[in-house]
C-alpha cells in the first residue's frame, strides 16, 4: 500500500514508518520540513492529497511540555513558594499561544487531510487518526469501552471531541478509524523518557494519591493497532489503544517500573509539584485517570506484542 503520514517524523511515527516499510508498504511523510519521502503541509493544501492508499494523521504538539507555561502562572508560582497566594482566575492560566498550537497542530492538520481526501479524485481506501483516552471522564471507579460517551467536560475532552469530528468524512467511500491512544511506552521517546531518571536514581514513585488509574500501551503494540487498522478492510471506526491490562494504577506502574530497574519507588511525587510544573488545567492529565478497555480493539482481531506491563516495561528498559 501507498500510505501517507502526516506528522510521521516523531516518536510515534518513527516507529510506523519502520513497521509499514517492514510490511513491504510505500510510505510518504507529510511535515513541516520538505526532504525526500515526504511533502509539505503547504504543498498539501495547494497541490492536494497525492495518490495514495490510506491516510494517517499522527500531528500534535506535546501537551505535557513543562516548558510552556503562562509567564504569569509562572510568576504566581515563585510567590507562593515565597508564601504569597494568587486568585483562582490566574492558577488556571497556562500558555495561551501554546494552548492554541495544541489546538492548531491537531484541528488544522486533520481538516487539511480530511479536506484533500474529499477533494481527491481516488480517495484512498482508509483513512486513521490517533486522539487520545482524555476524551473520557477521570474516574476511580468508571470502566470505558469504545461505545463509552465523553467528550463534553473539560479542555481536552472536548479537543478530542472536535478533533475527531475534524476527521469525518462524508460517505463511505473511505473506511474511518479513530484510535484513542493511552499512555505510549517505548525506548528513545515518550512519557517513559522523562521517567527513567528519577527511577534510576531510586528516586521514582507513584504521582500524587496513585490511586488514579494509568491507561498505557507499548509503542510497538500502538503501531501494530494502525497497521491492522490499514491493512484489515473490516476495521472501522473506534478502538481504544491501550493494552489489555491497561487497567493498571500509577501506583502500581512506578512499581512495576522500578522493579524492572531494579530500583525502589516509593517517593511519591506530590500533587502540588505537578500543578507547579504544568499548572492545574494540564496536571489533570497526571493527576487523574481513566480505566480503558481495549474491547473493539481485540474484537477486530489485533493481537497484542505486550498485553502485560511487566514484559513491557522490561522491553522498554532493557
Amino acid at each position: 500500500m501507498r500510505v501517507l503520514v502526516g506528522g510521521g517524523t516523531g516518536f510515534i511515527g518513527t516507529a510506523l514508518t519502520q513497521l509499514l516499510k517492514a510490511r513491504g508498504h510505500e510510505v510518504t511523510l507529510v511535515s513541516r520540513q520538505p526532504g525526500p519521502g515526504r511533502i509539505t503541509w503547504d504543498e498539501l493544501a495547494t497541490s492536494g492529497l497525492p495518490s495514495c492508499d490510506a491516510a494517517v494523521n499522527l500531528a500534535g504538539a506535546n501537551i505535557l511540555n513543562p516548558l510552556r507555561r503562562s509567564a504569569r502562572a509562572l510568576k504566581l508560582t515563585a510567590s507562593r513558594a515565597e508564601g504569597g497566594r494568587g486568585s483562582d482566575s490566574e492558577e488556571t492560566l497556562w500558555n495561551e499561544a501554546f494552548q492554541k498550537e495544541v489546538l492548531s497542530s491537531r484541528l488544522e492538520t486533520t481538516q487539511m487531510l480530511a479536506k484533500a481526501i474529499t477533494k481527491a479524485p481516488q480517495p484512498p481506501q482508509a483513512w486513521i487518526l490517533v486522539t487520545g483516552v482524555a476524551y473520557y471522564q477521570p474516574s476511580l471507579t468508571a470502566e470505558y469501552d469504545e461505545d463509552s460517551p465523553g467528550g463534553d467536560f473539560d479542555f481536552f475532552s472536548n479537543l478530542v471531541t472536535k478533533w475527531e469530528a475534524a476527521a469525518r468524512l462524508p460517505g463511505d467511500s473511505t473506511r474511518q478509524v479513530v484510535v484513542r491512544s493511552g499512555v505510549v511506552l517505548g525506548r528513545g521517546g515518550g512519557a517513559i523518557s522523562l521517567m527513567l531518571l528519577p527511577f534510576r536514581l531510586g528516586l521514582g514513585g507513584p504521582i500524587g494519591s496513585g490511586h488514579q488509574f494509568f491507561p498505557w500501551i507499548h509503542i510497538r503494540d500502538l503501531v501494530g493497532i494502525l497497521t491492522h487498522a490499514l491493512e484489515a478492510n473490516h476495521v472501522q471506526g473506534v478502538l481504544n489503544g491501550v493494552a489489555p491490562a491497561s487497567t493498571t494504577t500509577n501506583a502500581a506502574f512506578a512499581q512495576a517500573l522500578g522493579a524492572a530497574l531494579g530500583r525502589p519507588a516509593f517517593l511519591p511525587l506530590p500533587s502540588i509539584a505537578v500543578q507547579a510544573v504544568y499548572g492545574p488545567e494540564r496536571a489533570i492529565m497526571l493527576l487523574e485517570g481513566q480505566k480503558v478497555i481495549p474491547r473493539r480493539t481485540l474484537a477486530v482481531g489485533y493481537q497484542y506484542s505486550f498485553p502485560e506491563l511487566e514484559a513491557a516495561l522490561k522491553e522498554v528498559v532493557a
